[in-house]
């Protein structure tokens, strides 16, 4: 069985100042990732009315990035076994270029799909290799705070990425908002391979090496926990809409400054927990998951109070934005000889998580009640805590 050697500290890792303009790059890569991922749910009709189909029909765009992630995840290292990391982000970001730039001239659905596919790939090589470029970058003991900035783009993405895309679509047409992210981010494979340092593949050649890593002690306790901790945010996250229509009087302008509010509390979070959390690793584990849990259970104990909702949609982005990060930090702690396997489980999961959700969600939400729905996200998250937690108590 191969095996996977640890990443050795480089000079950079054992100096003083951080790389930022490496890590910013990163940054960048996640939010342009991010932006184009969710696009079309800012240009939804547009899309619609332009290809002459439904709008379920378009939203679909979205849910085959995410179902190509999910089998990208824990194949990309292997499908790519010697492949420079740094080079493979390089083209992963001309693949998400030439993505963006085919869907801005499809002449209908089914070209546009096939395109998202190559999305759906970049997004989660992205991701599944983050890890490991961000310990080669900052050095194995600054991971969690490397982490912050490929996540804090993620969140700046979520909180004004898509509503930069639908403000352009106002200006411009929907297809040149989509050119015009497929330009940037072509631009910023350049700038991948300008600043990044390189990164020599992690040597994984077969899907046994990541059943190992499954079966190492905790590491399956731990994804459990991970799993349904997404799985709680994006039962009630994906039917928030619904939740805050619920307070009184709520019109649809106090709806959007919500949800910016939620985008506010996860770029501070991104920062603050970023910055503290290769020292306080153990307890935001478990305090973070807490604290989303009574977030969405307070979406409906407190469904009658504006001021009140503001404070927990906050509290909320600030705790989950984060969680990225203590899942790599995890990674980090448990599995420091296989990042890139661990990070693809990381990924893997996050994906299966949303899918779940997704279809689960909407099941109870039709049948039954949004109440119901966050009832049973705060269930997950507790229990998803709890296992999490318990995972970092067993000896490696």
């Amino acid at each position: 069985m191969t095996t996977t050697a640890p990443i050795p500290t480089t000079a950079s890792s054992r100096s003083e100042r951080m790389p930022y303009a490496a890590l910013i790059v990163m940054m960048l890569m996640s939010f342009l990732l991010v932006t184009a991922e969710f696009l079309p749910n800012g240009v939804l009709t547009e899309m619609a009315e332009s290809l002459r189909i439904t709008p379920g029909q378009a939203g679909q765009t979205v849910t085959v990035t995410a179902f190509v992630g999910l089998l990208v995840a824990p194949t990309i290292g292997l499908i790519f076994p010697r492949l420079d990391r740094r080079s493979l982000l390089v083209w992963m970001a001309l693949a998400a270029a030439v993505s963006n730039l085919v869907v801005a001239i499809s002449p209908n659905l089914i070209i546009v799909l096939l395109a998202r596919f190559l999305l759906g790939a970049a997004i989660s090589a992205f991701w599944s290799m983050s890890i490991t470029v961000a310990a080669r970058i900052a050095g194995p003991e600054r991971l969690g705070r490397a982490v912050m900035f490929t996540a804090a783009g993620a969140s700046f993405a979520t909180a004004a990425g898509v509503p930069i895309g639908v403000m352009l679509s106002e200006l411009i047409d929907w297809r040149a908002v989509f050119a015009l992210a497929g330009v940037v981010t072509g631009l910023l494979a350049i700038l991948l391979r300008t600043l990044l340092p390189s990164v020599p593949a992690e040597r994984a050649s077969s899907l046994r090496l990541l059943v190992d890593t499954v079966r190492r002690p905790g590491i399956s306790l731990g994804m459990i926990g991970h799993v349904l901790v997404v799985l709680g945010h994006f039962l009630a996250y994906t039917y928030v809409r619904l939740a805050l229509e619920r307070i009184p009087d709520v019109d649809a302008s106090t709806i959007v400054v919500l949800l910016a509010l939620f985008g506010a509390g996860g770029l501070i979070g991104n920062l603050v927990i970023g910055l503290v959390i290769d020292r306080s690793f153990a307890f935001f584990a478990v305090f973070a998951p807490l604290a989303i849990a009574v977030s969405v259970a307070s979406m409906i104990l407190l469904s009658g109070s504006i001021v009140g909702i503001g404070i927990v949609v906050f509290v909320w982005g600030f705790f989950f934005a984060s969680w990225l990060i203590v899942a790599n930090t995890w990674v980090g702690h448990r599995m420091p000889d296989r990042l890139e396997a661990g990070g693809s489980l990381v990924v893997v999961g996050f994906q299966a998580a949303i899918m779940i959700a997704a279809g689960v969600g909407g099941f109870l939400v039709d049948t039954l009640s949004v109440e119901l729905v966050y009832t049973v996200g705060a269930a997950i998250l507790l229990v998803g805590a709890v296992l999490f937690g318990a995972s970092n108590r067993i000896k490696a």
